[in-house]
């Protein structure tokens, strides 16, 4: 059982984002370009900066939750199960699936455990020594390896680290860092892709897949918010066994969350064309200039309409949904 289709014409749109994760900058422009897009087409939205609106009000103010939230608080489950609550429709996945895709381990150990190819890691948790664990990288993985927050995005607090002494720097969180368990994953080195998903008119449609090429360490925060340092293809240059490849691991993995509506999978084509499972991204970046808006124009989906059907995403949920 599905939540009954309304005309989204007669809808209080309320576009959610902002809010106090690291990723907030992200957030508020997804929330931003998202808002002006409903409101060019005639829909009645309005722009919600989680940071100082209590979720009590929403109530009353709005029909729908567009959801433009990034990082903790928002992509984690915590924002979902509490719409749930307050019987507020809302896009993208439920409470389970936001709450495994935001947390790297998990998700990568439900990979594991279906066959899929992503890369090996360890785990550092806040009460194990830095000491131990780069002893257990030493052993179990080698180096260089990748550092990245358990539960984060927007490679904040990611690295590369060549050696014992850049990996207990990237282990040791400055004050106020709200990253406290990180992941320490094999260094794959290759060319950084991701797929789109979303829902349109009952059906999952697969987008073309988009490549990165970079000439700094890594796709890094700088990389994805300055077009000057980045090379983008899209549809993907890569062979078509390759993309082809990626856009069937990018469903399997879609499955595997039970992800509903809307779903990012982040890749890395590596050496001997080995392509690994990074992260899936349950609420992707709306920018216009984003990787989602870029995927679906290259599919042939005005960003205007990507947003329109984002929205009705949100009433085509099952009636329950973990």
């Amino acid at each position: 059982m599905t939540i009954t289709m309304p005309d989204i014409k007669t809808l209080r749109i309320g576009v959610l984002c902002g809010g106090h994760s690291p990723e907030r900058p992200g957030s508020i422009a997804s929330g931003e370009a998202a808002s002006k897009a409903l409101a060019e087409a005639g829909l009645t939205t309005e722009l919600i900066d989680m940071a100082d609106t209590p979720l009590s009000s929403l109530r009353d103010r709005i029909d729908v939750a567009l959801l433009g939230l990034h990082g903790l608080g928002g992509e984690d489950g915590k924002i979902q199960g509490a719409l749930d609550t307050l019987g507020i429709p809302y896009t993208g996945s439920g409470v389970m699936a936001s709450a495994i895709g935001m947390h790297k381990p998990t998700f990568k150990t439900l990979l594991t455990r279906d066959s899929l190819d992503t890369p090996r890691w360890v785990m550092r948790h806040p009460k194990v020594s830095v000491e131990s664990t780069i002893s257990s990288v030493r052993l179990t993985l080698g180096f260089p390896v990748f550092v990245k927050p358990s539960s984060g995005g927007g490679s904040l607090s990611a690295g590369i680290a060549h050696d014992a002494n850049e990996l207990r720097v990237l282990l040791t969180p400055a004050d106020g860092e709200p990253y406290a368990e990180f992941m320490i994953e094999e260094y794959v080195q290759g060319i950084p892709c991701t797929v789109g998903l979303i829902e349109m008119e009952g059906r999952l449609r697969t987008l073309p897949v988009h490549d990165v090429h970079t000439d700094r360490a890594f796709y890094d925060y700088r990389a994805k918010h300055d077009p000057a340092q980045r090379t983008e293809h899209c549809p993907s240059i890569l062979p078509t066994p390759t993309t082809e490849s990626m856009q069937y691991m990018a469903r399997r993995v879609h499955q595997i969350l039970g992800a509903h509506g809307v779903l990012r999978v982040d890749f890395m084509v590596g050496p001997n064309n080995r392509t690994v499972i990074l992260e899936a991204n349950t609420l992707p970046g709306l920018s216009t200039r984003g990787n989602l808006a870029t995927m679906a124009r290259a599919g042939g989906i005005a960003y205007p309409d990507l947003i329109q059907h984002i929205v009705r995403t949100a009433f085509t949920k099952p009636g329950y949904l973990p």
